[in-house]
């Protein structure tokens, strides 16, 4: 029988049984991802309803509606217009291509969900990826004799079908591969800017706000300032690791802007870009109305609590109803509406079948099963567990306890999700802070950064579950290149609560808002 464990063993069984179906893919990521839906109620750790209640959030509702805006910017080409447009400025070399996407990806995504970004960009990604790997293919046809052109011209479809197996060159891989990744890693960066930008940033806001009411520390502007250097030093950095290890060190040849330098395969490959861009012709309706959907969910996002302004929630007369996913749904829905006056009359922008194509039901269950866990740790009392473990640290100075919980943090948000390791981390930090006298926000805004830079593995977070999904790229791709880019944050994100989060926030002195909480906490 199961009465004698306790239930924080039975909880951490789930963990490590969950962790390593994650792990070794053993089953595919969704079906992993249940395994907390029927082990917390076999062992008496949560019922099955309020397990279940965990594995659809307001998130989920978030997704849908953003992902029914990218259904239809993808059925009336609005991402190739824009893809296309990009790379006419960025040009065809693949360094400065690779920079134009990052930088494109960070602004979006400090207003817009990482994986609403990432499901954005990615098409767009795509399809000049497709744009070049023809350019290739027929270039090397066009290379070869005029006989055998006659031969290889089926092949060259067969090929665009099967494109997981064949690239023309083993370059051209290389180029998707840096492309693919740099796109989910941009959109981390970007969501670190803002503290909308991510969800992580939210619940760190929130549960702070919670455990001290009194301090009046941290809102849009103080954590703008705070992280948007972090964000600018990291994206360099990460495009120049990014560029070493799938480009090589020529940095010459792949970002030099001169005319004179370009191959007769990247005049091709521009060429053919300017001719695909004519091929759209001019901007239709149903675009016209996409974009327009997409500027409006950006702006009512952007405005509904600002932090350094009221926004439009204020004027509704109860607080905390409505959220981002309140906006995204309601446009969604509209775009089922609002007629497409393309070629039937009635016919709307998005039909069902096309928001089911897009709609990534794996990733939902995956980050549902990632907040299960969360709920299974807080109930059973794990977390209290983990952090009784941490209390030895209290002869360490402030920055090596820093450091400690960015490494560990960083570890452990490889293989939960972000939201679900970040609740079961902050209480403990926190507790953690006042136990060793040092300024909670210390310990607890380097940990809320690091949760994001779970990018080693597609389960880490949704945006490399998205990126994975097409194919470019493998999983030791990914351990390889997120393993640069953790090192990258954890040492940014380091510099940057040393100096310049010193004289923000304070840091040097144990605050008085703490000291309350201190009191009240051991009574």
């Amino acid at each position: 029988s199961f009465t004698q464990v306790p239930y924080e063993a039975c909880c951490a069984y789930v963990l490590m049984v969950t962790a390593v179906y994650w792990v070794s893919e053993a089953v595919p990521l969704g079906a992993a991802a249940l395994v907390p839906a029927f082990l917390y109620p076999l062992f008496g750790v949560l019922k099955s309803s309020e397990v279940a209640a965990e594995y659809f959030k307001d998130t989920t509702l978030l997704l849908m509606g953003v992902i029914c805006l990218a259904a239809s910017i993808e059925k009336w080409n609005l991402h190739k217009r824009i893809a296309l447009r990009m790379v006419m400025i960025a040009g065809a070399k693949p360094g400065m291509l690779v920079l134009g996407f990052m930088c494109c990806t960070v602004f979006l995504s400090m207003w817009l969900s990482n994986t609403s970004t990432t499901a954005m960009v990615m098409p767009i990604a795509e399809a000049v990826l497709q744009q070049l790997i023809c350019t290739g293919l027929a270039d090397s046809l066009e290379d070869s004799e005029s006989a055998e052109i006659a031969i290889e011209i089926p092949n060259v479809r067969r090929v665009k079908a099967r494109r997981d197996s064949q690239y023309p060159t083993k370059r051209d891989h290389m180029i998707c591969k840096c492309l693919s990744l740099s796109i989910t890693y941009a959109a981390t960066i970007g969501g670190l800017i803002t503290i909308t930008g991510t969800s992580t940033n939210l619940i760190f806001a929130e549960q702070f706000n919670t455990r001290y009411p009194d301090a009046k520390v941290i809102n849009f502007g103080t954590w703008f300032i705070f992280s948007f250097p972090i964000a600018l030093i990291m994206l360099v950095l990460t495009w120049l690791w990014l560029h070493f290890l799938f480009l090589g060190c020529n940095f010459r040849e792949t970002c030099s802007l001169s005319k004179k330098r370009k191959t007769r395969r990247e005049m091709l490959s521009e060429m053919r870009i300017h001719e695909e861009y004519a091929k759209l012709g001019p901007i239709s309706y149903p675009e016209v109305v996409t974009g327009v959907f997409f500027i409006l969910m950006t702006l009512l996002w952007f405005t509904r609590e600002p932090g350094f302004v009221p926004g439009w929630t204020s004027l509704f007369e109860k607080k905390g109803y409505r959220t981002d996913a309140t906006v995204s749904v309601f446009l969604g829905f509209l775009l089922f509406l609002i007629p497409a006056r393309h070629s039937d009359p009635l016919a709307p922008m998005i039909t069902w079948k096309d928001f089911q194509r897009l709609m990534p039901w794996e990733i939902v269950i995956l980050v549902g099963g990632g907040y299960a866990l969360a709920a299974g740790c807080k109930v059973s009392g794990l977390s209290v567990w983990i952090g009784r473990q941490l209390e030895p640290m209290s002869g360490l100075p402030p920055w090596a306890v820093t450091l400690l919980a960015c490494l560990l943090v960083s570890a452990v948000t490889e293989f939960a999700s972000n939201p679900a390791t970040l609740t079961v981390f902050l209480p403990i930090l926190s507790a953690l802070s006042e136990t060793l006298q040092i300024n909670p926000l210390h310990t607890l805004i380097p940990s809320t950064m690091c949760v994001s830079f779970g990018v080693m593995l597609p389960v880490g977070n949704p945006p490399n579950a998205i990126v994975f999904s097409y194919g470019h790229v493998q999983i030791r791709d990914m351990v390889k290149a997120g393993f640069g880019v953790n090192l990258i944050g954890v040492a940014v994100v380091m510099l940057a609560i040393s100096t310049w989060g010193v004289p923000l926030f304070s840091l040097n002195e144990f605050p008085a808002w703490a000291v309350s909480r201190n009191v009240t906490g051991s009574l």
